[in-house]
């Protein structure tokens, strides 16, 4: 299966025309496109709807995850169902098979990497914090649980290693995503890994486990080619 593999398009109507030209043949050299998170600046329905109109048009089966920006005005649940309703498959702590390959999902969340990640220790309002990055990592540990393909490829929008926000400034690595999530991916297998959210960051690293992670960042990916609105990986 050949994925395209995008994120953080942060799109607004002023871009329709811009990203339906990236994305007119997509369809002609991947067989899914992936949509990693940031889909919108504010996370409002009139910025997710032309994407939508953008996306339905590029006629190829979808996948994605929302990030960050796309809960900004707290209708997420709204823009997900929008999504739904034009055909994307929205992974949110789920799990999606297509073709003998399993797609596991969820936004993920942040709290740091290795030794310096977050712990639920201290005041309650840390606590709290930590766990709703314990909770992401539940989602996707459900979302991993339910594949029984020979393939399997993970979707998030936040960081689940620390080579791949290389490039960020370093006071703001704890908030590009956290080990938690890689630990999940480590423990059930992934082919693939794909994220967003570090646009600054580095294009691919591996988890502890060796599984493959790729940053689809929009803007890293046109650092390397200005046209360029997605990356196609053979799985």
């Amino acid at each position: 299966m050949k994925i395209a593999a995008t994120a953080d398009l942060h799109f607004s109507p002023s871009r329709q025309n811009v990203l339906h030209d990236q994305l007119s043949h997509v369809r002609d050299e991947a067989d899914v496109l992936i949509l990693a998170g940031d889909l919108t600046n504010y996370g409002q329905p009139d910025e997710m709807e032309p994407l939508l109109n953008v996306i339905v048009r590029s006629r190829i089966p979808t996948i994605g995850v929302l990030g960050n920006h796309d809960y900004e005005s707290n209708r997420q649940v709204e823009l997900m169902k929008m999504m739904t309703a034009a055909g994307i498959k929205v992974l949110d702590g789920t799990a999606y098979e297509r073709d003998g390959v399993g797609f596991a999902g969820t936004k993920g969340f942040v709290g740091g990497f290795g030794r310096g990640m977050l712990t639920a220790f201290g005041e309650a309002e840390l606590k709290v914090f930590v766990q709703a990055s314990i909770d992401e990592a539940i989602k996707l540990e459900r979302a991993m649980a339910q594949l029984r393909t020979p393939k399997r490829v993970v979707v998030l929008h936040y960081s689940p290693i620390a080579a791949t926000v290389q490039g960020e400034a370093a006071e703001i690595f704890p908030f590009m995503g956290t080990s938690r999530l890689a630990e999940v991916v480590d423990r059930h297998g992934a082919d693939l890994v794909v994220h967003g959210h570090a646009h600054h960051g580095a294009l691919e690293g591996k988890t502890t486990g060796g599984a493959p992670v790729y940053n689809v960042a929009i803007t890293l990916l046109q650092g390397r080619q200005p046209s360029a609105a997605y990356r196609i990986f053979d799985v």
